[in-house]
């Protein structure tokens, strides 16, 4: 019985993306698009220079490439829901898709870049924006609206809808955004151990108030 090898020098350029594309994390996710260089990049992967251009054409294709890598890398460990089932009561489905964002956002390991990339991004959109929101955050937004006008029923406005549901990812966004002013102000222990479960357990609850009070008082 014969087997196939892997050619030796296609393994090592499937070595040189991968070190490339988690060099380019880092150094895009602390400098940003614009401040971030190819040969720092090429130095922290040990990589020639020419590899970037051999691979990805140029630096704004190595930046749409490390998007997309770790978005993809992000998503596999943290799911949109977390696990819980499609057809699980809505409540369930929020969580899920609280928890998913918190994780994401958050994750101090290698996932963790996709939080910084796309904070970066939404500050300093770059000319890789447009495909960000149409593979990705679109996709997010709608299963989010979906699950907002599930726990609303019945006939919902659907700028309620939008309202409520930017109102959930903010929530999440804070715990991202402010928790250099979080931890002055309460301490580390704010995100010790539990606070992935407790902090999407208030979200979801606060969340649920929130839309059935929204949404009563456009129907009344």
């Amino acid at each position: 019985m014969s087997t196939t090898a892997t050619p030796p020098d296609i393994s090592r350029q499937a070595q040189t993306c991968a070190r490339l594309l988690e060099a380019a994390a880092q150094e895009f996710a602390d400098h940003g698009f614009h401040h971030a260089t190819v040969r720092e990049i090429c130095r922290k992967a040990d990589a020639n220079v020419a590899a970037v251009n051999y691979h990805f054409g140029d630096k704004c294709g190595l930046y749409s490439a490390t998007l997309k890598h770790w978005i993809v890398v992000s998503l596999e460990k943290f799911p949109p829901l977390m696990g819980v089932p499609a057809d699980a009561p809505a409540a369930d489905r929020l969580r899920g898709f609280v928890l998913g964002s918190l994780s994401r956002m958050l994750d101090t390991g290698s996932a963790g870049w996709h939080g910084q990339l796309m904070a970066r991004e939404m500050v300093e959109p770059t000319e890789a924006f447009d495909e960000l929101v149409q593979e990705t955050l679109r996709p997010m937004s709608e299963l989010l609206h979906g699950i907002v006008r599930d726990i609303a029923g019945g006939d919902v406005n659907e700028q309620v809808v939008r309202s409520c549901a930017m109102s959930v990812i903010g929530q999440c966004c804070f715990y991202k955004h402010s928790r250099e002013v979080v931890t002055r102000l309460f301490g580390d222990a704010v995100y010790g151990a539990d606070f992935l479960q407790t902090t999407a357990d208030h979200i979801t609850r606060f969340s649920i108030a929130g839309i059935h009070a929204a949404t009563a008082s456009k129907k009344s």
